[in-house]
């Protein structure tokens, strides 16, 4: 879970609390439109606070500290709303992705995080902002058998999260969900192939297959994903295909039960695992790629 304890010490508003004999002058009201900078979609209109940019960031601290997320993260727009050159507004976008994250607004969460990582990449608080990102979409990832776009976003959030970021606070669950993020997917991947595979769609099945075996190669699911594509390509009468997926799957995982089904499944016509080089399976589990 972020916490926001860190970068907000470390961001501690350097302008002191008072405004000074009465030059704390009300700025006015100003009507909403309907939506917030980033989004949050209220058409409600809204009151942006008076008052220097260090006195609207600490009532958002206290709205944090209050749990009451929502108010919190409009209160750090307003800071980048009125103030958008103070020492503090930069901190205030990215908190206020925070809340929004915190209060369940996840496409405002983002759509903050993402504004951040547009105008201060590389700064202190980008491995939190790009951390909110991929938390926005894990949070809403369903189960194998639904839509995975969240699932997708959200591994593509944590992977860039690893790339830029590797030293990160972050890095440790980044990667952990990450690779939840991989199993899931590739299981999606299996069970819309498994799909096809009973309909005798073969060229369908294998589609899905060949994802899991070149994209999710570190998953449990490829080892079923090899058996799956000798078992569909040998339905096509592609015998070479057949054959390399079960060497690669018995050379990689000789005591797999995946490998057992696919040998008995080649010597029910006389053969035998082989491993061809031109075979598209051979290139990719060589890190080749594929031709």
């Amino acid at each position: 879970m972020v916490s926001p304890e860190e970068p907000r010490r470390a961001f501690a508003p350097r302008v002191a609390r008072w405004c000074g004999l009465g030059t704390c002058l009300a700025a006015g009201l100003l009507a909403g439109c309907g939506s917030s900078i980033f989004g949050s979609g209220d058409d409600s209109a809204e009151i942006v606070s008076a008052g220097p940019p260090n006195a609207i960031y600490g009532d958002a601290e206290t709205l944090i500290n209050e749990g009451d997320y929502q108010e919190a993260a409009r209160k750090y727009e307003q800071v980048d709303i009125n103030h958008p050159y103070s020492p503090e507004a930069r901190q205030a976008i990215v908190m206020s992705a925070y809340a929004y994250y915190k209060a369940g607004k996840y496409d405002e969460a983002i759509g903050a995080a993402d504004r951040y990582l547009t105008l201060h990449p590389g700064t202190q608080e980008s491995a939190m902002a790009q951390n909110i990102i991929g938390m926005a979409y894990y949070d809403r990832v369903l189960d194998p058998k639904r839509d995975q776009t969240f699932a997708r976003r959200g591994l593509a959030a944590y992977d860039k999260l690893l790339q830029r970021y590797p030293n990160s606070r972050y890095s440790g669950e980044a990667s952990n969900r990450a690779r939840i993020l991989r199993d899931l997917l590739a299981a999606n991947e299996m069970t819309v192939g498994r799909y096809y595979l009973r309909r005798n769609n073969f060229l369908a099945a294998i589609n899905r297959f060949r994802t899991v075996v070149t994209s999710y190669q570190t998953t449990e699911q490829v080892e079923e994903a090899l058996m799956r594509l000798t078992e569909a390509y040998m339905a096509l009468g592609i015998v070479n295909e057949a054959q390399t997926a079960a060497a690669v799957l018995g050379h990689n995982f000789p005591d797999s039960k995946w490998y057992k089904h696919a040998y008995r499944l080649l010597g029910k016509r006389g053969l035998e695992p082989q491993q061809y080089e031109g075979s598209w399976i051979t290139r990719v589990w060589n890190g080749g790629g594929e031709a």
